[in-house]
């Protein structure tokens, strides 16, 4: 063909709305994801499935309030950790929910944690004992409808009223927005204004369940009962439904349903999983534990906000990925890995490792197994339709295959494929495990000719033009060439490499009838004529942004498959040229046989690809969601201390402070994607800790310890399993700086600095002006010493002066002393001379003298009296040297103040040294007496007999 096309690369479809174009494939089975009690931490039974604004799931649960956010699970339990056995989200984002005896709702509080709040307090218990168990939960007309068995508490305007039931509700159900509830007694019955009001004919299903009222029409209410089965109620009247979902629904009884996009009925049953049907009762898929779910008893069912399945079962829960392009084949078909397909004679063919397996066309999947071609029970590389034969490249040889069985067995070599001869009509060669052999058409069919000689290799991966047979072995390729009667391979050439800057072949591959070697991307063909090998720059151009592939194969179509990485992609053909699709295939990733690419395009709506684990069937017309953005949140945000919940439909968290011993936060992430969850990967980056956003990764929490203080913007972003980003989100929050770091410890560091400077700069100041005074005064002290040391030097010399000048007073004093002693001593002779004159005078006897004698005798005794008793001699004696001694005495007289006047005048006159002699004739007693008082003295200052009375005393 002619390549002038235009190039687009694009990961994901042009969408239009969801809802418009979902559909429910009846060909193979949606992918199915169970999740285990032990996976959720909670009860087994799930009543009641909703969902949020966010996209986060919440699941009515035997433990609790179950919540899925694509990520992680939480549970919340009631007060009286009761059961919850429904649930119902309104506009506002409460979570209502029901249970026994205990009624309210969740809501986030600050910190975006769900907290409970009782509504079941507002009953009043004195006339309402035991509530029951809440079933159903209505959000209508701004109010909130909890209903139980024997009554319905309406919640409006923060006020509760009740609604008792005629006899006994069973259920209650929403259709058009009119609220319905089945009484045992009156039938369904209407509400409207807070009456109820019975819908005519209806009665007749008071002795069974009604699980389920859906809106079919208009006017039209399609009845879902536990065991009587399906009916319409139409004009007042009331008919059973007889279509082929019901007789399913009265052989496995129904727990009610869902509806999917005004176009097709999910069906819970007890004993079988679930069915889903159209609105004409004809059932296009069913799902069971054989196909996937893993519990046959379905309790609740809803459509996420990409139409998708959620079902809570009587044990866990299941996902079935309903809006996918994608359904699947597999071991609830009995098929294994499939290696090729093919359409024939109204049945589908798959060649697979155990065999080749069969299914009918026309015939609806539902239901029915793969059957095994007889006679093909080994290793099926191939089955192929050759001019209206079909043929099976088996282990066990080239077989022909008619009405379920191998008709006869053309060759006994194992086989990898056939291919036409283009310059042979009617001839057909096949690679074989020994190389090559040759088959001819004939009326009777393909017949065996010869093996080909003088090659002995095998490939699967070999092709023909009009000169000659190229395969590709390994790395390499071999040009080869047919003799004439194509017997043998007259000449053979190993190619390495195509160009000098690439070695080694990536694939052969013909397209619109050329051969095209792929290496690097780069397509080549070949010149028989000028013997080269030259690039198809515009097929190149066309994987110029696409990885490496492997493989490349052309549909019937013309669209371009090819294989890179264990993953698929396609340039689908339109009429502008060519779309590169990579997106919706990522899901296959790993999942493709390998070496063995395996697509087969019927039209758009049915193109089959060979698994490892089975078949996929893709519809190319079957828009989905997968091309939007999917959302990522940042679900919590943790630090010591606290953990803000995010993603609960809380108003926006501004201004999060964090004190800087808390510097160790914590972020989870989620994104409501529940699509090949092991698929789904995040980025993030933390600014401006971070330079750079993460590299993607499965782990959806992140940490970071010892933060400094400042201001960071937490970033995430998701990329789902299709490859798609979504925008980020963010989250702010502020790490306050610890108290030496503040801002107000900044400024006191500056005025302490300041003050500092100030300080050290006067300390130098004053420092340099104390240098220049200590100088001054230094210079001052040595001027100071030296002339005090001239002064001392002259009072030293006057001193000295004075001392002996003293020394000689003193000596002068003594002398005086001694000198006035002696004089003293002389007038005490003399007095004692005179008083032994007096006395010598009274002997005389006077009587006896003449008078005139007497008178001389009277006269001289009175003058000799009058002499001794005027000489003041002594006392001026005593008098001078108390003077002359006086501190010395008071010295004495303070250190022995038991020492007596006539002790201090003996310690005088021994200081004065003087005689034993002369001290008893000044003191008037014999020597006897002094050396007595000096015993007294010596004793009274307690100087022993070694100690010197007279030096004892000058040292005083």
């Amino acid at each position: 063909m002619k390549l002038t096309i235009s190039y687009f690369y694009i990961t994901f479809f042009t969408l239009f709305t969801i809802s418009f174009f979902a559909q429910v494939k009846n060909i193979g089975l949606p992918d199915v994801r169970n999740y285990k009690r032990n996976e959720y931490k909670g009860g087994t039974q799930n009543w009641s499935i909703g969902q949020d604004k966010n996209g986060n799931l919440y699941f009515a649960n035997n433990n609790g309030l179950l919540q899925f956010d694509g990520a992680s699970w939480r549970k919340y339990t009631l007060p009286n950790l009761t059961s919850v056995r429904c649930l119902k989200i309104d506009n506002s984002g409460k979570i209502f929910v029901g249970g026994y005896n205990e009624f309210g709702y969740f809501q986030p509080n600050t910190k975006g944690k769900l907290q409970y709040t009782s509504l079941a307090k507002k009953v009043d218990k004195n006339k309402i004992k035991i509530i029951d168990f809440i079933w159903k939960i209505h959000t209508i007309d701004n109010q909130t409808i909890f209903q139980s068995f024997a009554r319905a508490y309406i919640f409006k305007d923060n006020k509760l009223s009740i609604l008792k039931a005629p006899r006994r509700f069973q259920f209650s159900f929403v259709v058009n927005n009119k609220l319905y509830f089945q009484d045992e007694d009156q039938g369904i019955l209407e509400y409207r204004n807070g009456k109820l009001f019975a819908l005519p004919n209806t009665k007749s299903l008071n002795n069974t369940e009604i699980w389920a009222m859906h809106s079919i029409g208009k006017d039209k209410t399609l009845i879902v009962t536990l065991e009587k089965g399906l009916f319409i109620y139409e004009n007042h009247t009331l008919t059973p439904w007889n279509t082929e979902a019901n007789n399913f629904i009265k052989k496995n009884n129904s727990l009610g349903g869902v509806i999917i996009n005004n176009k097709f009925i999910v069906l819970n049953s007890v004993l079988d999983g679930i069915i889903i049907c159209d609105y004409n009762g004809k059932i296009i898929q069913h799902i069971n534990r054989k196909k996937g779910l893993q519990n046959n008893t379905v309790l609740t069912s809803f459509i996420d906000n990409k139409n998708n399945l959620w079902l809570g079962l009587d044990n866990g829960i299941a996902y079935v990925n309903q809006s996918s392009p994608f359904t699947y084949f597999g071991f609830s078909y009995d098929i294994s890995t499939v290696y090729a397909s093919v359409i024939y004679q109204g049945n589908l063919y798959v060649a697979t490792n155990q065999g080749v397996f069969y299914h009918s066309w026309e015939n609806n999947f539902k239901q029915d197994v793969f059957k095994l071609v007889e006679g093909t029970t080994a290793q099926s590389w191939n089955v192929q339709v050759i001019d209206n034969e079909l043929i099976c490249a088996n282990n066990r040889g080239a077989l022909s295959i008619k009405g379920g069985k191998v008709t006869h067995v053309i060759d006994s070599k194992g086989y990898f494929g056939f291919k036409k001869i283009p310059s042979h009509p009617g001839f057909f060669i096949g690679s074989n495990y020994d190389g090559f052999a040759i088959f001819e058409k004939t009326g009777s069919g393909l017949v065996y000719k010869n093996q080909i000689a003088g090659f002995d290799k095998s490939s699967n991966s070999f092709e023909l033009d009009n000169s000659y047979l190229w395969l590709k072995k390994d790395e390499s390729i071999y040009r080869m060439t047919l003799s004439e009667d194509l017997s043998r391979f007259s000449s053979i050439k190993k190619i390495d490499r195509l160009t000098p800057f690439y070695k080694n072949i990536g694939s052969l591959q013909k397209i619109d009838g050329k051969i095209y070697f792929q290496t690097h991307n780069h397509f080549y063909k070949y010149s028989t004529e000028q013997e080269l090998f030259y690039e198809d720059k515009h097929l190149s151009s066309l994987f110029k942004n696409i990885p490496v592939i492997n493989a490349l194969s052309e549909d019937s179509q013309s669209n371009l498959w090819y294989a890179f990485d264990e993953s698929l992609g396609v340039l689908m053909k339109d009429k502008n040229g060519y779309k590169n699709i990579v997106s919706p295939f990522s899901n296959l990733t790993g999942n493709l046989v390998s070496n063995y690419l395996s697509v087969n395009t019927i039209d758009t709506n049915n193109i089959f690809i060979g698994l490892t684990d089975g078949l996929a069937h893709y519809d190319a017309e079957l828009l989905n969601n997968f091309g939007g953005k999917p959302k990522a949140f940042i679900r919590s945000f943790s630090f010591p201390g606290d953990t803000i919940t995010l993603g609960n439909n809380q108003n926006k968290i501004e201004n999060i402070r964090i004190p800087y011993s808390s510097n160790h936060v914590r972020f989870t992430f989620s994104s409501p994607t529940y699509e090949n969850l092991e698929n789904v990967q995040f980025s993030y980056q933390l600014e401006p800790f971070d330079e750079k956003w993460s590299n993607w990764s499965t782990i959806s929490i992140k940490e970071y310890t010892n933060l400094r203080e400042g201001d960071y913007i937490m970033k995430v972003k998701v990329r789902n399993s299709y490859g798609v980003q979504s925008d980020a989100s963010t989250i702010s929050f502020t790490i306050s700086p610890p108290w030496y770091r503040h801002f107000l410890a900044y400024m006191l560091y500056f005025i302490l600095l300041i003050i500092a400077v100030y300080g050290i700069s006067n300390r130098i100041k004053m420092k340099i002006r104390k240098n220049k005074y200590y100088e001054t005064i230094e210079q001052r002290r040595l001027y100071l010493e030296k002339e005090s040391k001239i002064r001392q030097e002259q009072y030293d010399l006057e001193k000295e002066i004075e001392k002996l000048k003293n020394d000689k007073l003193q000596i002068k004093i003594l002398a005086k002393d001694k000198e006035l002693v002696n004089n003293s001593l002389q007038v005490v002779k003399k007095n004692k001379i005179l008083n032994g004159i007096i006395h010598k005078l009274k002997e005389i006897d006077i009587e006896a003298l003449d008078d005139s004698t007497k008178f001389q005798v009277s006269k001289l005794n009175k003058s000799i009296v009058k002499e001794v008793n005027t000489d003041k001699s002594w006392k001026d004696l005593e008098k001078h040297i108390k003077n002359v001694h006086f501190e010395f005495l008071k010295r004495l007289k303070e250190k022995y103040p038991t020492i007596s006047p006539r002790e201090l005048d003996l310690s005088t006159y021994l200081l004065m040294n003087m005689s034993t002699k002369e001290i008893a004739e000044i003191m008037n007693i014999s020597t006897g007496g002094v050396e007595l008082a000096r015993y007294r003295l010596r004793k009274k200052l307690g100087l022993n007999k070694k100690e010197n009375l007279i030096g004892f005393l000058m040292s005083i």
